[in-house]
């Protein structure tokens, strides 16, 4: 399969933001909410010094947010909108070290997802789009970027 830079560039936009969401809903769906509970991770909220309403809005973000990346809708702003969520997760598992396979998980994870947020931020949706955030007047990634479209 030849693939030119615009294909390559959209199907490389379409691997960050489906991978990106998965993840997030992996740690929404199953994680706080199977595992954890969500009442459990409003206590842990509360046991670092946060409100433990926030554990709601958290997963409400993340489960939200990788559904619309999946679908490729919205993307920019669902992604800047993950960051301070993910930025949260990495001061959260800050004590525990730089390694997420440390006891309680460290950072390194985390921070690796707020940058892969930033990256989606910054190059968009990109072609490959299940839910489009409008009507796009060329099809690629190029014409996504030049229009700020995503």
């Amino acid at each position: 399969m030849n693939l030119n830079p615009t294909t390559g560039l959209d199907f490389g936009a379409l691997l960050l933001r489906v991978s990106l969401g998965i993840v997030l809903i992996a740690h929404s769906l199953y994680l706080k909410l199977m595992v954890f509970t969500l009442g459990g991770t409003a206590q842990f909220f509360v046991s670092i010094g946060l409100p433990g309403w926030l554990a709601y809005v958290v997963f409400l973000m993340e489960a939200v947010g990788g559904i619309l990346l999946i679908l490729g809708y919205q993307v920019r702003a669902v992604a800047v909108a993950l960051i301070p969520i993910l930025l949260g997760a990495t001061w959260a598992h800050w004590p525990n070290g730089w390694l997420f396979t440390a006891e309680n998980g460290g950072w390194e994870y985390p921070l690796f997802l707020t940058v892969i947020s930033g990256a989606v931020a910054l190059i968009g949706a990109g072609a490959y789009v299940a839910l489009p955030a409008e009507k796009r007047a060329g099809h690629g990634f190029s014409s996504n970027v030049s229009r700020g479209a995503g």
